[in-house]
């Protein structure tokens, strides 16, 4: 009878450490999220290219970060400017470590750098992963939204 007393005090206390684990990589997961979100909104600003505007210039929340008709053209001829911002929104077709490479180095999982107007990045790998966790966890459903009116 003890044993069995024994057996079943050590299986609740391994239900409470792996319950506890798994709570504290939830925490730690939406810590990165929060911080990506950040990082994308206030520091970054990637809705001002990647978020469509109505006729007011503001953005349309509905659409945030579903891509967007670039609002500005480069001063000088820029061959390679890119005149449309792409869909962001849950980064579709990228990888995790690749997405994070991007948003340390500026270069994408094809080995070139970005279109400009798109800066290339120099985050750490914290806020890389961050910015990362953030823009995979927004719905990526729609198709990229043309700029409003």
């Amino acid at each position: 009878m003890k044993r069995n007393a024994c057996s079943f005090g050590f299986g609740i206390l391994l239900c409470l450490a792996i319950t506890s684990i798994s709570l504290a990589q939830s925490a730690g997961g939406s810590a990165d999220i929060a911080r990506g979100k950040y990082l994308v909104e206030q520091v970054s600003l990637c809705g001002d290219c990647h978020t469509p505007h109505n006729e007011k210039g503001e953005p349309i929340q509905a659409q945030l970060l579903k891509g967007a008709t670039v609002p500005y053209k480069p001063a000088v001829p820029t061959p390679v400017f890119a005149d449309k911002a792409p869909n962001i929104a849950g980064l579709r077709g990228w990888e995790e470590a690749d997405a994070i490479k991007f948003f340390m180095t500026g270069i994408a999982y094809n080995d070139l750098p970005a279109r400009p107007p798109m800066p290339q990045y120099r985050f750490s790998k914290e806020d890389a992963a961050a910015v990362t966790a953030y823009l995979k966890s927004l719905s990526p459903a729609g198709k990229p939204a043309a700029q409003g009116k």
